[in-house]
């Protein structure tokens, strides 16, 4: 079947444990908020315009899933990785998150034409900034 879409939105849904909390971490890392879809039991931040995270209260996210709540204190239960466009850029984030209340998760990966950083966030949820080298991306294939 082929695919005839241009592209798709992709929304991240996210238990977290203080709504107004991790809205202000977000807030001070340059993410901003869609209004419309935000309330006192979530939030939708932009990530860009065809991704977002939903930052959902605990209780809320519950209703959308039988299984139990992943532990992040404990489990990683996913990477979320997101573009820069310069090393610099994802140093400046991952402090940025540092210095919000974030924790470190490693330290900087360099593997020449791609260069990472992550950090988890106020409730655990992994995330990592990537700079990778635009001449070392091949084109799409089929």
């Amino acid at each position: 079947m082929e695919n005839n879409r241009k592209s798709r939105k992709t929304f991240i849904n996210l238990a977290v444990t203080d709504l107004n909390k991790s809205m202000e971490f977000f807030r001070k890392l340059g993410f901003t908020f869609n209004l419309q879809f935000t309330n006192e039991a979530g939030a939708c931040m932009i990530i860009s315009e065809e991704a977002y995270a939903m930052l959902l209260t605990r209780a809320f996210f519950q209703s959308f899933t039988p299984r139990e709540i992943c532990d992040t204190r404990t489990h990683t239960e996913a990477i979320i990785a997101i573009s820069c466009d310069s090393r610099e850029e994802v140093n400046q984030m991952v402090n940025t998150a540092i210095e919000a209340g974030g924790k470190h998760v490693k330290d900087p990966q360099d593997h020449g034409f791609m260069y990472g950083w992550s950090f988890y966030d106020l409730d655990g949820h992994n995330w990592e900034f990537f700079w990778m080298d635009p001449a070392h991306v091949l084109p799409q294939q089929a």
